[in-house]
């Protein structure tokens, strides 16, 4: 079966962690993997070469095909060299792990405009400038893979993380669009809430916990994902520790008003209208 041999797949943020799991193993399945990362703190401060090139190495050195690159994905122009960087090694780009990301976590009552917008501009902004850059290529091959990484945070929300639920979150309505737009061009478009221990859960989860969420058992879903056989799309999975499983929204029948309600009528109804029991899988009513 084809799998991912010879794709060429961008793996953002793959200097460590996930990113490394997820470059790792695509590379030992047969993809041509380009290794983004900028080389940064956890918080995003700092840059360098040193993470990209390790994991670059540690995949030649187990004979398969890498090449670094250290731009950031927060700007266009970043995003368009890491796409380049596709271009001139391996003369493609038939997938894109959306995976880098930065946290500064703090409580709501205490966030700063600066670490909400630095936030949503790693995770979310770039996640678009990335896709955005390969987009034309997907549609020109009518071929693309497409998967970002969004989270348990921004599926469930989480005390000192708005600013990455949010963002988390907003990479979901991302892929649902990108499902739509690109299913007669043979893109799918699909996101991971990954489950891990890596420098970015190290003191967020209890070490007993971590200990069972090696970030290798993540990678074969999005191996999965962004293979040819797959055809998915559109849809969210939570992985990690073994546990692949698939999340959705639901909707129930709601209740239906022949004008509009009044205050009394509507909270007279509001059980009806919040009752879950017999709800099914959600789809646009537009």
């Amino acid at each position: 079966m084809p799998g991912v041999t010879d794709k060429v797949v961008v793996v953002t943020g793959a200097g460590g962690g996930l990113g490394r799991a997820y470059a790792r193993f695509l590379a030992a399945n047969g993809a041509l993997v380009v290794v983004n990362d900028l080389g940064g703190a956890r918080d995003g401060s700092g840059a360098g070469t040193s993470m990209a090139d390790t994991v670059v190495e540690e995949i030649r050195t187990a004979g398969g095909r890498a090449v670094a690159n250290y731009s950031s994905v927060a700007t266009g122009e970043g995003a368009a060299e890491i796409i380049k960087t596709a271009l001139d090694e391996f003369g493609a780009v038939h997938g894109i792990v959306s995976n880098a990301g930065i946290l500064r976590d703090t409580a709501f009552h205490k966030m700063t405009d600066e670490n909400w917008d630095a936030v949503q501009q790693v995770h979310l902004n770039g996640g678009y400038h990335v896709i955005r850059a390969a987009w034309p290529h997907f549609r020109e091959q009518s071929y693309g893979r497409v998967v970002v990484a969004t989270s348990t945070s921004g599926l469930y929300g989480n005390f000192g993380q708005a600013n990455y639920g949010a963002a988390k979150a907003g990479l979901i309505g991302l892929i649902n669009t990108l499902a739509i737009e690109g299913a007669k061009y043979n893109i799918t478009a699909n996101a991971i809430a990954p489950l891990a221990a890596t420098r970015m859960t190290a003191d967020i989860a209890p070490q007993e916990l971590l200990d069972k969420l090696d970030p290798d058992l993540v990678a074969p879903a999005v191996g999965y994902l962004v293979s040819e056989q797959n055809h998915d799309t559109g849809s969210v999975f939570v992985v990690g520790g073994g546990l692949v499983q698939r999340v959705a929204q639901f909707q129930n029948d709601g209740v239906t008003f022949a004008a509009p309600p009044t205050l009394d009528e509507i909270s007279g109804r509001w059980a009806e209208i919040s009752d879950m029991a017999n709800a099914k899988l959600g789809t646009n009513p537009v």
